[in-house]
């Protein structure tokens, strides 16, 4: 059930979707606090530098939809014409309704980091994998990465709808994430590997969520829900990254 969330306005401050805010926020303090981490421990490999940058970006991606996606997006007032053509087409593939869904374009800064992060995570796990696997596979699914990324970026910024973001996750985190740790731990039983899979379990869980708007009250709803398992999504993917990125054998 959809519940919209009262504004509060403490010292005066008109502050939307507080509870909201604080849930975005909790998920960028456990992001910040895992980059923070993890740039401790000396290793030198692409996945160290992938999940690190994963944190970094992800953390910031939230910071920004909370303070501006959802706070504060009262103060952002812009005016955005996509281009018709585009839109045209995009209706005849995915529905006049769909399409109708248009954001404001200060949702965007937030939106196209976390598909950056999404993506950082997505290389992460294939070069986890890639000892494993034919190196053309692996080489194909590097492209890929790049392509998709792109691809999603260039519609998502054009359409200012977050349809596209979803679906881009769902795609990085569901087929490649999953896939290529699924790879990992059938064939060595590594931890990072399951703890990858149990993080990826909890942004399912999250997404179910906030797809269907299933909440609670005004106070605690989808978007709440959501966050509450982006941050256990978050603190098993820090757990697994540690195992991951100090494997003797898989990161080279």
């Amino acid at each position: 059930m959809y519940f919209e969330q009262p504004s509060i306005y403490p010292l005066g401050i008109r502050i939307d979707e507080p509870v909201t805010t604080l849930t975005d926020l909790m998920v960028s303090f456990v992001c910040f606090y895992a980059f923070y981490k993890l740039n401790k421990i000396h290793v030198n490999n692409k996945v160290h530098f992938y999940l690190r940058y994963y944190f970094l970006s992800m953390g910031i991606a939230t910071a920004i939809g909370g303070l501006i996606g959802h706070s504060f997006l009262y103060l952002f007032d812009t005016q955005w014409q996509s281009p018709e053509k585009f839109v045209n087409i995009m209706e005849k593939i995915f529905g006049e309704k769909l399409m109708n869904d248009v954001a404001n374009p200060w949702k965007l800064p937030g939106w196209l980091t976390s598909m950056f992060s999404i993506a950082l995570v997505e290389r992460a796990s294939i070069e986890y994998a890639r000892p494993l696997i034919n190196k053309k596979v692996g080489a194909t699914f590097a492209w890929i990465n790049i392509i998709e990324l792109l691809i999603f970026v260039t519609i998502t910024f054009l359409t200012l709808n977050f349809f596209f973001v979803e679906v881009h996750s769902a795609y990085g985190l569901l087929i490649v994430v999953t896939g290529f740790n699924l790879v990992v731990f059938i064939k060595t039983r590594k931890k990072g590997s399951k703890l990858f899979l149990i993080a990826v379990g909890f942004s399912a869980m999250g997404a179910l969520f906030f797809m269907n708007e299933w909440g609670l009250s005004p106070w605690f709803n989808h978007f709440d829900i959501s966050h509450v398992f982006m941050t256990f999504s978050a603190i098993f993917f820090y757990i697994g990254a540690k195992e991951v990125i100090t494997d003797p054998v898989l990161c080279k």
